[in-house]
């Protein structure tokens, strides 16, 4: 049984842009975790509801969110899984897009979770997202935290799974796997797994991704490949050849979170965010 929470009640590009081009103000989010194919360029139009707050929009220089959920052809009709959401970036375009056609599953945090972090980014997200269902439509609300909690979905009920930056983290518990295989059991035949991570040089060690926050595309195509996965394609869209991978406090150096504080600031905002690989897996 899936542990599941309701909440609430086009084309596809004039869609996306739209949900891209929200702005609006939102709960103090919470620090973010110790973390091949023809794109279309969108200009999205200005729109006033609010779903996304500025900060965030700043952020679409580097995330590129359109391109990329193009890239993942994630449909408005899409019954789609995002897993780990934490403070919602992606949401706040995906639930909108979804709203009057199709799902979006968030696959969050554990609400009684030991880790503090996981219940105040839980808590976070359940004020953003769900007590709005006039902007962000009816999101149902599954739990990931392997290897205890696991099923974040039914089997073959989802068109697309979506993660973003967050392999490195599963890494620490040697869970990558497991998160993976679940992936493509909820996934129906022909369905797209789509991942963006923090891309490691192919030199290094597990232990230096797990240490850095970077990992290496060919790491992460053997874990979908191990999974069941067939590789569908790759794309540069969140290529930054600014980042040269070797910051003193790994990925988390770099903006948003700037760990080393003023001093190193004005040098990690002019690289920018991390260089990032962007995956796509099909299930066969």
């Amino acid at each position: 049984m899936i542990k599941r929470i309701t909440y609430g009640t086009t084309t596809a590009l004039v869609s996306l842009t739209l949900a891209l081009s929200l702005g609006g103000c939102l709960p103090q989010e919470v620090d973010e975790v110790v973390e091949t194919g023809e794109v279309t360029d969108a200009a999205p139009a200005t729109v006033s509801k609010p779903t996304r707050h500025p900060d965030e929009l700043l952020r679409d220089q580097y995330r590129h969110p359109a391109e990329t959920l193009m890239f993942f052809d994630v449909q408005p009709s899409h019954v789609v899984v995002e897993i780990w959401p934490g403070a919602g970036w992606y949401s706040a375009i995906l639930a909108p897009y979804l709203k009057d056609e199709g799902q979006l599953i968030a696959a969050h945090f554990p609400a009684d979770s030991e880790i503090s972090f996981f219940r105040k980014s839980r808590a976070a997200y359940n004020e953003r997202f769900l007590l709005q269902p006039d902007l962000y439509g009816k999101i149902f609300i599954s739990e990931l935290a392997p290897p205890q909690v696991l099923n974040i979905a039914e089997a073959g009920e989802a068109d697309r799974v979506l993660t973003f930056r967050n392999v490195h983290n599963w890494m620490r518990n040697r869970q990558e796997q497991a998160v993976f295989d679940e992936a493509y059991r909820v996934l129906k035949q022909g369905g797209l797994l789509g991942v963006v991570e923090h891309r490691a040089p192919e030199s290094f060690t597990r232990e230096e991704m797990v240490q850095s926050g970077y990992v290496s595309e060919s790491y992460v195509t053997q874990l979908a490949i191990n999974a069941g996965f067939l590789p569908d394609g790759q794309s540069e869209i969140n290529a930054n050849p600014n980042d040269r991978h070797d910051h003193p406090h790994g990925v988390w150096s770099l903006p948003p979170t700037l760990r080393g504080g003023e001093s190193t600031r004005a040098q990690f905002e002019t690289i920018g965010e991390s260089d990032r690989m962007t995956l796509r897996f099909r299930k066969p």
